[in-house]
């Protein structure tokens, strides 16, 4: 059983791929009267992916900003809409409401790396600026310099932080940061760079390096040991709601059915036992589920979010997660900075920092105004492992508000996904067929049911309700489990979650941006399958094999397929 090319996708909405195009202004049949309806080879419900409660009609550009039904139905629209404005206001120091920025970050704003509510965009240089989603990746490799695998470095956060303000310095210095765009010469699998009709397509893949310079921390990585860089992109956020709401049973039974034909992350699934390792589960802090069942600290749920699956809940995931330590705007749960010790000794000895906190007895680093003092207030304060709310230094306060968390967290889990498009039209529906027959939705599984929907939410969340999905039938197009691909400077750690195919085909329309994979090297969705077969230890080669052998008019329906659903 060949198992599918599990696309590490992000969004894309495909007009032109390499040596050939779909038209996206060919004159085509609306498809309006046939939404709602059985149309060849999709059924009824499959036009609304995230079912009733999940779906918005709009399809054109700003959909990705749109409320689920279940946020109206609910009556939580005030809070969406409010949660809305944390993820696009930009975070400041000292402004009200949206204060806390710092003293190190990596952006000022959620919007900076999701525009559009999408992906971020492909960058030739590593600037925190607008559409910029990269996030860097620090490690100690294994295996050789160019090994994916490896721990994360010590003396940076995992997600390494370029900015800080002022007197600071930050953790690094983007500026001294090279980003290098290169082209694959060769497949390592031996796939030719053009299929066999003639068509021509071309492979890119990203190289960072950064000094031991452009280091502010003491020792610097480089001290430590060998050093490697890796680049990974924002996830797409709509609908992650309703990948929250899918039973962690159902996932189970996905581990035991694609268990006997390949091999499986060993963190996450323990053959022998056929079940879950014991590293596959998060625990939790205290909280309450759904259906009104306290949560006490140490519950444990099964890992779902982020390509490298660390999150078990949304209400604790990539979001909840992203805005404290994107922006470092600390709140009730989180009563700490996200810094690092490393970076504290270097700001704690770096005398433009003491000298900038002597010259304002206003800062809060100002201690007893003595150079020693200066210096032992900013080694402290900025260790993760001081409890800001409550030491001698000084009494912070969380920055957000239980409130404030609480609307986004109603935001977040009540994004909605754009309905599907132009399901009536053959090429689709062949496109469909020879998905399912390649073997694509092996990974790329079609749909799954939310029954019951028993989310778990934080303690600091007081038991409001958040969006609920119950029985909900939704076709995300994921299997929510991780596979590897095996590419040239690929995604650290190797293993990397199959990302969800809903919606991605707006992505033009709502983001400007329509490239794929964890790191937006594939252009288009032509580029993101070939990647998948870039080596035959591929979990996807087969299937990747199977769409290099296609005719033009079959691979381009395969990607009209894509670009609907």
């Amino acid at each position: 059983m060949a198992l599918a090319f599990g696309l590490a996708v992000s969004s894309c909405d495909l007009a032109v791929f390499g040596g050939g195009s779909v038209s996206q202004s060919d004159k085509r049949e609306p498809d309006a009267k046939y939404v709602g309806q059985q149309v060849g080879n999709f059924l009824p419900e499959e036009w609304y992916p995230a079912g009733e409660l999940g779906t918005t009609d709009n399809v054109t550009a700003g959909c990705y900003e749109d409320e689920t039904p279940a946020v109206t139905a609910q009556g939580l629209e005030q809070a969406f809409n409010l949660g809305e404005a944390a993820f696009e206001r930009k975070f400041t120091i000292n402004s009200e409401p949206f204060k806390g920025l710092g003293p190190a970050y990596l952006r000022s704003s959620c919007l900076d790396c999701h525009p559009g509510y999408g992906h971020g965009k492909r960058q030739y240089q590593y600037k925190s600026e607008f559409g910029n989603g990269y996030l860097l990746v620090i490690y100690h490799p294994v295996d050789g310099a160019n090994s994916d695998d490896g721990p994360y470095v010590a003396e940076v956060t995992g997600m390494p932080q370029t900015k800080a303000a002022y007197p600071f310095l930050p953790p690094i210095e983007e500026d001294k940061i090279r980003l290098d765009w290169h082209e694959v010469a060769q497949m390592e699998s031996g796939l030719p760079l053009a299929f066999p009709d003639g068509e021509k397509y071309s492979l890119i893949y990203p190289e960072l390096s950064i000094p031991a310079e452009a280091f502010h921390t003491s020792p610097t990585p480089y001290e430590t040991g060998a050093v490697a860089f890796r680049l990974e992109s924002t996830i797409g956020i709509i609908g992650t709601g309703l990948l929250d709401a899918i039973p962690q049973e159902a996932i189970r039974e996905q581990y035991r059915a694609e268990a006997p034909y390949t091999e499986l992350n060993p963190a996450f699934w323990d053959k022998e036992a056929n079940d879950f390792a014991p590293t596959a589960w998060y625990t939790l802090a205290e909280g309450k589920f759904a259906d009104g069942t306290p949560a006490p600290a140490g519950t444990k749920l099964v890992k779902r979010f982020t390509y490298a699956m660390t999150r078990a809940s949304l209400q604790d995931g990539a979001g909840a997660n992203a805005i404290w330590n994107i922006t470092n705007v600390s709140r009730g749960d989180r009563h700490f900075l996200y810094s690092t010790k490393a970076w504290a000794k270097a700001m704690s000895e770096d005398p433009s920092v003491i000298a900038a906190i002597k010259a304002d007895p206003a800062s809060p680093y100002y201690a007893d105004g003595t150079e020693a003092g200066i210096a032992d207030a900013v080694l402290h304060l900025l260790d993760p492992s001081t409890d800001q709310f409550d030491n001698q230094w000084h009494n912070f306060k969380p920055e957000m508000s239980d409130d404030q968390y609480y609307n986004f967290m109603v935001w977040h889990r009540g994004l909605s996904i754009p309905r599907a498009r132009n399901l009536n039209r053959k090429e689709v529906q062949r496109g469909k067929e020879l998905f399912n027959k390649m073997g694509c939705a092996t990974c790329h599984r079609a749909s799954w049911e939310t029954k019951e929907d028993n989310y778990w939410a934080p303690a600091i969340l007081k038991g409001k309700d958040l969006p609920r999905y119950r029985n909900q039938k939704i076709y995300p197009y994921t299997d929510m489990i991780q596979h590897r691909l095996y590419m040239k400077n690929g995604i650290h750690g190797s293993w990397c979650r199959t990302t969800p195919l809903w919606g991605r085909g707006l992505s033009r329309a709502n983001t400007g941006a329509e490239e794929r994979l964890h790191d937006c090297r594939a252009r288009n969705v032509i580029e993101a399958i070939m990647w998948h077969g870039y080596s035959k230890k591929s979990d996807a080669y087969e299937s990747t094999e199977k769409f290099y052998n296609l005719p033009k008019e079959d691979r381009e329906a395969v990607v009209e397929f894509i670009n609907s659903i």
